[in-house]
């Protein structure tokens, strides 16, 4: 009777393991999955960074967090206002580390190729990006970015 009870505990561990291993797996394909759409739906877009453009940013990272109003001329950033009082603050302090659009698409894709936990992204019609998330190390404190675009413009002319 014990030796029955015995292989019957072996099957249960076993196939505990089994599942296991298969629900890891699993978790890892959809991690490799959600990093693969991301880059999937980049590649996809047509959106080419134009030479000059304005947008708003919402912004939830460890550097850089408010709400910024942001004109960009010839890749660069020329000017940030901040939409509130402490986003204003900001502004002043911090203005060359408000990103471009494009600087932004760079993050994602650097994200995506260095495995990340997280690297998605959210795109209008045109391709731009609407919204980006990103998260190296879900264990990890503090490398977690939040991008979100309103109000894009590319300039006339």
């Amino acid at each position: 009777m014990t030796a029955g009870r015995s292989r019957t505990r072996a099957r249960q561990v076993s196939a505990a393991g089994l599942l296991l291993v298969l629900a890891s797996a699993s978790a890892a394909c959809g991690s490799a999955q959600a990093t693969a759409t991301a880059e999937a739906a980049r590649t996809k877009t047509s959106w080419r960074e134009p030479a000059a453009y304005s947008y708003t940013l919402r912004a939830e990272s460890q550097v850089l967090a408010g709400e910024f109003r942001v004109r960009v001329e010839h890749g660069r950033v020329t000017e940030v206002t901040g939409l509130d009082e402490d986003s204003g603050r900001q502004a002043r302090e911090v203005f060359d580390r408000v990103p471009t659009i494009g600087f932004l698409l760079e993050r994602l894709d650097r994200a995506v190729a260095e495995h990340a936990d997280r690297a998605e992204a959210r795109y209008a019609a045109d391709g731009h990006p609407l919204r980006i998330s990103l998260d190296w190390d879900t264990n990890a404190i503090d490398d977690e970015a939040d991008y979100r675009i309103d109000a894009y413009r590319p300039a006339s002319g």
